[in-house]
């Protein structure tokens, strides 16, 4: 797998190296939105790549007939107003919070965070790990959500969306539940919404503009997340199914099960480097990684 999606644990200096980071109440000034779920009647869809772009250690393919049982799932990512509110019922304290550190993007690093860098992923040195990174400190000591309420909750780990879930009646979906909603009815198409990234000069999601990793070619520079409702939805309903941040879903990866399946890709994939944001693609991470592009959506059974 290429760090560039996920790095994982442990961190480069995984133990506190400038001692415990004070970084306040989590800030999020907006109210939590009620949680909206797409109900879908399930059925028999074609799962996997269909043009084979897909990277071959990732397993997409072969295209092969799926069936779902109904279900309902998120509209969108889990939001930092709706995972702050349970933070606040429950004083869950995630992963990051726990480990005292998390994966910061190098040009998201928030100036007063510099002194607090444990070290680079040797991989991908554009990935830091950052003391006191966390959800509502998401580039580190210094910077916070509170203009953010209605982006991705990020620096979530599987074990953390499991905690979400079970405190919201909810459960995370299967990776063939997400692909047969991420799909929008559309079937064996590229993206949610087609087979072109850009119709008609357009933008459907949050990906990577610029020469990743060192420059970003959006307004103001890198900007990491948008807003979970910053694209039009797809066919059932969800919004940015592709981009913004990868997502939990269920299932172990292999065989051997220690690590979980993510999908959706996120701000920092681009043709260039990392094609997963293409709607069958997919990738994974150990349970109690965690990284600034890293979120999850919620389903429950019908």
């Amino acid at each position: 797998m290429s760090a560039c999606c996920t790095p994982g644990r442990p961190c480069p200096g995984d133990a506190p190296a400038t001692g415990p980071v004070d970084l306040g109440a989590p800030a999020v000034r907006t109210a939590p939105p009620a949680p909206a779920m797409a109900e879908l009647p399930g059925g028999t869809f074609r799962m996997g790549d269909a043009f084979g772009e897909g990277y071959p250690a990732d397993h997409e393919g072969p295209v092969r007939e799926v069936t779902v049982a109904p279900f309902a799932i998120d509209t969108t990512a889990v939001t930092n107003a709706r995972f702050a509110a349970f933070a606040a019922a429950t004083g869950h304290r995630t992963d990051a919070e726990r480990h005292g550190s998390s994966f910061v993007f190098h040009l998201l690093l928030h100036p007063a965070a510099e002194p607090h860098v444990l070290g680079r992923v040797a991989a991908a040195p554009w990935w830091l790990a950052v003391e006191g990174a966390s959800w509502h400190a998401p580039e580190g000591p210094g910077s916070d959500v509170g203009d953010r309420a209605d982006h991705p909750v990020v620096h979530v780990s599987h074990a953390d969306a499991l905690a979400y879930c079970a405190w919201a009646g909810l459960r995370l979906p299967t990776e063939a539940e997400w692909e047969y909603a991420a799909r929008g009815g559309r079937d064996g198409a590229r993206y949610p919404w087609g087979d072109e990234l850009t119709p008609g000069g357009e933008e459907h999601c949050n990906t990577w503009l610029g020469d990743f990793p060192h420059r970003s070619d959006r307004p103001g520079g890198a900007t990491g997340t948008v807003p979970v409702t910053a694209y039009p939805p797809n066919g059932h309903g969800l919004h940015n199914t592709s981009g913004n941040v990868w997502e939990w879903c269920a299932d172990p990866w292999d065989r051997a099960g220690r690590e979980r399946v993510i999908r959706g890709g996120s701000y920092l994939c681009h043709a260039s480097y990392c094609h997963r944001y293409r709607v069958a693609a997919r990738s994974h991470n150990t349970p109690d990684s965690s990284t600034g592009h890293g979120g999850f959506r919620c389903a429950r059974t019908l």
